[in-house]
């Protein structure tokens, strides 16, 4: 009993309960519960993710026999599943979304409704923890029997466990496991969390290196970093154990029938230093490697993460953020891959070669947040922010009830969100991703300093720090920070505030040499105050800007980052972009679109001395920042594309 009310305290502190000689990661990402959004671009987004696109996930769900089949999986009601094999993530993803607005908002009607599926799905679970409606529901044997069907079509196998490179059934649990966690600290409550134990305490009796457990490992990642997570919130090292067994298992052909690039299962993780195959599942491997490593202190894993880091961010990152940029890809030595991570440099823009899937997006950020967590540089904050502020939340209309599935960088008249997917992952996964973003927003080090990632209106509560950031960011460069409070009031053992200075402030718009400013910022232009009086000094190698001091209630410190446009070129090994410049403001990418430039975009030309003016863009309501070009091209951010007229043109790279 002691140790699980110690386990329960350090959940709720945004932490875990480990003893001494455990590891985790050095720098601790601000508790979910504990920043608060005030106005501003992502406080909007927060607000609409809570009253509309939750809501309409939810509303899908039950429209679509998703969330039936947990009920008639709880009757038994064999022959009755409906929709797609993997279909129950997306309950999961949503009911994940679902704990992280509660925690918020504490609505109460909101937690009775997930307190009720909840309890379908602890019926739909069987006896030994197993839990995958659609075998229980015999969906295999339901069309297995049907000659004009095959196995290979439903992708489940005739036993459990039996095709687990299609089955989806880790990856199913893995999202389970991730909502049943999110839902345990959200309110205390252990009634999903005891699914999620029961679920994997199955798989660990049923694989692991003893002769009478399977070997082998999931097609679709997810399962390894949700173990990480079910680690933390109980401290069973099982469960971490697990997930280094799923991990360790790839690229094994000694030991099992191995699937090759496409699910990263052609080398051992260990000495994997392409990014390859499927690009979401790629995200969530490398995400998974670094939760174990951080965990575990496996310098191996540690050392392949990097090296994958460097070969995205360095050949195959898009300007958005976003990653996976073919449907289909020819590899020279590993054959066809699908929704893949091209070749090197191989960075198609046009709707219809370039896929860029929004789940791709957040996995990318994910893994880049673990990355910070790690090493705590903001050349990994640089990329994730690239990506929220991009290619993830263009992903998702302003009324949050419309969604991307691929996200090009150009695209032909009739390309246009929809409101569902027969396979609707991304929609589900934008639910959870947008109530985390706060907590990107900060991090502590467990020394008393504060890390200042994200600039975004907002009151925070974060390792013994309360303070209020007033800013206008993305869209105006001014941050001031006011202290209320501060964990150090000694001049003798001063706290540090560790101020980010994103890499596009400094001439880089990503920590590579792969997109270059024309006419690169300095750190000469950035201006960094404490209460009025300015500071003299550069970041540090990690890119910070480092203040120590006693703070007093009311210190105000305010960064200053100028935010004029700026063009950016590509590395010249980038062929589809030859001859062509894209327009930054701040982190902010934009593009032209049809309904401001009468109705062409994809063939519009920007001079490379075009100046620009500030302009405005109305969607609903509200107006946005927009940019009028001297060759009267009307610019707007890309993440507010397809908001109006929906199926304009697009474009992104202009020839000059």
């Amino acid at each position: 009993m002691k140790k699980k009310t110690l386990v329960l305290a350090a959940v709720f502190a945004g932490g875990a309960a480990f003893a001494a000689e455990s590891h985790d990661y050095p720098f601790r990402a601000a508790p979910l519960t504990q920043v608060k959004t005030t106005h501003g671009f992502w406080f909007d987004r927060i607000e609409t993710n809570r009253t509309a696109t939750l809501r309409s996930n939810f509303a899908k769900c039950n429209e679509t026999p998703r969330i039936a089949n947990f009920t008639n999986a709880a009757n038994r009601t064999i022959g009755t599943f409906g929709g797609i094999r993997f279909d129950d993530s997306d309950v999961f993803k949503v009911m994940e979304g679902a704990a992280y607005v509660y925690a918020q908002s504490k609505d109460a009607e909101l937690k009775k409704y997930v307190d009720w599926l909840i309890g379908e799905v602890a019926k739909a679970q069987e006896l030994d923890g197993y839990l995958y409606t659609a075998r229980t529901l015999g969906f295999y044997f339901q069309h297995f029997n049907d000659k004009n069907r095959s196995p290979s079509i439903t992708g489940i196998g005739p036993t459990r466990w039996s095709n687990l490179v299609s089955s989806h059934e880790l990856y199913n649990q893995g999202h389970m496991i991730e909502a049943a966690v999110a839902w345990f600290k959200a309110t205390g409550e252990r009634n999903f969390l005891e699914v999620a134990i029961r679920s994997a305490d199955l798989m660990c009796r049923t694989f692991g290196w003893e002769k009478t457990q399977i070997k082998d490992t999931s097609g679709h990642q997810e399962i390894e970093l949700a173990l990480c997570k079910l680690y933390r919130a109980t401290g069973e090292k099982k469960y971490l154990d697990l997930a280094k067994f799923f991990l360790d298992m790839r690229g094994r052909k000694d030991l099992r029938t191995i699937w090759g690039a496409g699910c990263q299962d052609h080398q051992p993780v260990v000495e994997q230093d392409e990014a390859i195959g499927h690009a979401v599942r790629a995200g969530y491997l490398y995400t998974g490697m670094a939760d174990v490593s951080a965990l575990t202190g496996d310098k191996s894993y540690e050392k392949a993460v990097l090296r994958l880091w460097s070969d995205v961010v360095g050949k195959k990152l898009y300007l958005t953020g976003g990653i996976g940029a073919r449907q289909q890809f020819q590899h020279p030595k590993w054959g066809l891959l699908w929704e893949a991570f091209n070749g090197p440099y191989d960075l198609p823009n046009d709707w219809g070669e370039a896929y860029l899937e929004t789940c791709a997006a957040i996995a990318n950020i994910l893994w880049n947040q673990r990355m910070f967590l790690t090493y705590g540089e903001t050349k990994y904050v640089d990329v994730m922010e690239l990506g929220l502020h991009n290619g993830f939340v263009s992903g998702i209309s302003l009324s949050g009830d419309e969604y991307f599935y691929p996200n090009p960088l150009a695209a032909k008249e009739g390309y246009k969100r929809s409101k569902w997917f027969g396979c609707s992952c991304c929609p589900v996964n934008d639910v959870r991703m947008i109530p985390q973003v706060p907590s990107m927003a900060y991090a502590t080090n467990g020394k008393g300093d504060l890390y200042w990632n994200l600039f975004m209106a907002s009151t925070a509560k974060v390792g013994g720090w309360e303070f209020t950031v007033e800013t206008d960011y993305p869209w105006n460069g001014k941050a001031t920070l006011t202290v209320l409070s501060a964990p150090s009031a000694s001049e003798l053992q001063p706290s540090t505030l560790f101020i980010r200075i994103p890499g596009w402030a400094v001439g880089k718009p990503v920590p590579s040499d792969l997109y270059a400013q024309t006419a690169p910022a300095g750190f000469m232009d950035v201006s960094v105050a404490v209460n009025g009086a300015a500071l003299n000094g550069c970041p540090g190698k990690d890119g910070y800007v480092a203040i120590g001091r006693a703070w007093k209630k009311g210190d105000m410190v305010t960064v200053d980052l100028p935010m004029p446009v700026k063009r950016v070129k590509t590395h010249p090994a980038v062929k589809q972009d030859v001859g062509r410049l894209a327009v930054m403001r701040g982190p902010i990418l934009y593009c032209a679109e049809g309904v401001d430039n009468g109705g062409k975009a994809l063939e519009a030309q920007l001079p490379a001395d075009a100046t620009f003016a500030d302009a405005t863009v109305a969607i609903g309501d509200k107006t946005y920042p927009a940019l009028k070009a001297s060759n009267g091209l009307v610019l707007i951010p890309y993440c507010l594309w397809d908001n109006r007229e929906p199926g304009n043109e697009m474009q992104v790279w202009f020839k000059e």
